[in-house]
């Protein structure tokens, strides 16, 4: 009896030190989960002396640009951090080392006061100079930090004044820093100048370069914008390609990022087990002038040097992107004894045609995209190369055999008509 008893006492201990055990462990196990990081957006807005001319709907761009900030700070999605930064907005004068360093941060980057940030925009009037490089640089500083998705969207009516500062080298360097920043431009004004200015800035940093003439249409598009940065994006890896496959860094399934000199060669390496399929795709954005003729090819190889699958595009004109991309399937190993089959070490090679005018700076590279990807291979899978993926020899055999059969079948043809001729 003693002995039951205790062996109840006994159980019943432990059972509730297992109960406090794991309810004290479920919360440590929840607050163990990583919190998603908060997007980032700054709206970078020209405050400058052109910017009291009143064309847009009657009033003054000023006028037009508070509204639409009012109606964007009231549909800001709650998981947004959003900031306001000026620039122009506080020295009247015409010392131009003065009016260059203007621009400041009007509401810090964060969890948005709906009311406190709209009193401040309620502050601002038209005042001074045009520094957007600088403005620039201010907003990736207020910007930088953590993972979030990070995007400046800037509202300018004019061209930059504060050279030899080129804001457009702005945008390149920034975009070069691998920090994933997009900077979204919209002109206030249909001038060519400012379009060309406001378009290399977004096209640096994969953005967009949008023109308004509408309070409507500037309010739509910056909530579109900020929307934007709510939505889920995969983050791409920032890499660096070397000379040559035997130094190439090692890549796994991802998006990654890069940049490429003009005329330059760029190696990855990629290992691909048998049984699966290797995916890869680039894309190169010319983000600044290039001559005419240009192409992208992505290459296969062996780690001996045997091409095994390319993909190639190419174009004239003017581009903002070019893409390329190439599949190769490696086929199941016959070896049963292996526990565990050895990859095959795959090297990717990116090269690129573009030329430029002796006055175009070709440092930093242009901005290269690469996407890896590796999945179940298919059933049949085989030699890429010779199903013509990458020499070609089988759609070569096809037409040698459609041109003989359509040979044989002319020549039968004709000497049945020559036939019937002579017995007429």
């Amino acid at each position: 009896m003693i002995i039951r008893k205790r062996l109840t006492v006994g159980v019943g201990i432990l059972l509730a030190t297992l109960t406090a055990g794991l309810g004290s462990a479920l919360p440590a196990a929840a607050d163990e989960a990583p919190a998603k990081a908060s997007p980032k957006v700054e709206l970078v807005l020209d405050v400058s002396g052109s910017m009291r001319t009143r064309d847009i709907d009657g009033q003054s761009r000023m006028t037009a640009a508070k509204q639409a900030f009012n109606e964007v700070l009231d549909a800001v999605p709650e998981q947004v951090e959003l900031g306001i930064r000026t620039l122009g907005a506080d020295y009247p004068g015409n010392d131009r080392k003065v009016g260059c360093k203007d621009t400041k941060q009007l509401y810090p980057v964060g969890p948005l006061d709906r009311t406190e940030a709209k009193t401040a925009v309620a502050t601002l009037a038209p005042t001074g100079w045009t520094p957007i490089g600088p403005a620039l640089l201010g907003a990736a500083d207020d910007l930088k930090g953590g993972d979030a998705t990070r995007r400046i969207v800037l509202i300018s009516d004019g061209e930059d004044t504060c050279g030899p500062l080129d804001p457009c080298e702005v945008a390149r360097d920034i975009a070069a820093r691998g920090i994933h920043l997009v900077i979204d431009t919209l002109g206030l004004v249909p001038n060519a100048k400012i379009r060309e200015q406001l378009t290399c800035i977004a096209e640096a940093t994969g953005g967009t370069y949008t023109a308004v003439q509408h309070t409507d249409e500037l309010s739509g598009r910056v909530k579109q914008l900020v929307d934007r940065a709510a939505e889920p994006v995969v983050t791409p890896v920032a890499t660096e390609g070397a000379d040559s496959c035997s130094s190439a860094p090692q890549l796994k399934a991802g998006l990654y990022t890069d940049r490429e000199k003009l005329g330059q060669h760029r190696w990855y390496r990629v290992d691909v087990l048998p049984g699966q399929e290797l995916r890869a795709s680039v894309s190169v954005f010319a983000d600044r002038a290039v001559n005419n003729d240009y192409g992208v090819l992505l290459r296969a190889l062996t780690v001996h040097g045997r091409e095994i699958v390319r993909g190639s595009e190419s174009g004239t004109g003017r581009t903002d992107a070019i893409s390329s991309g190439l599949r190769y399937p490696k086929a199941e190993t016959e070896d049963t004894d292996s526990e565990k089959p050895a990859a095959e070490t795959v090297c990717l090679q990116l090269s690129n045609s573009f030329s430029a005018p002796a006055s175009v700076k070709t440092s930093p590279g242009m901005p290269v995209e690469l996407t890896v990807d590796l999945v179940d291979a298919p059933d049949d899978a085989a030699d890429p190369a010779a199903f013509g993926l990458g020499r070609g020899w089988w759609l070569l055999g096809v037409l040698v055999l459609t041109g003989l059969i359509a040979g044989l079948v002319f020549g039968w043809i004709s000497r049945w008509r020559v036939a019937v001729w002579r017995t007429n």
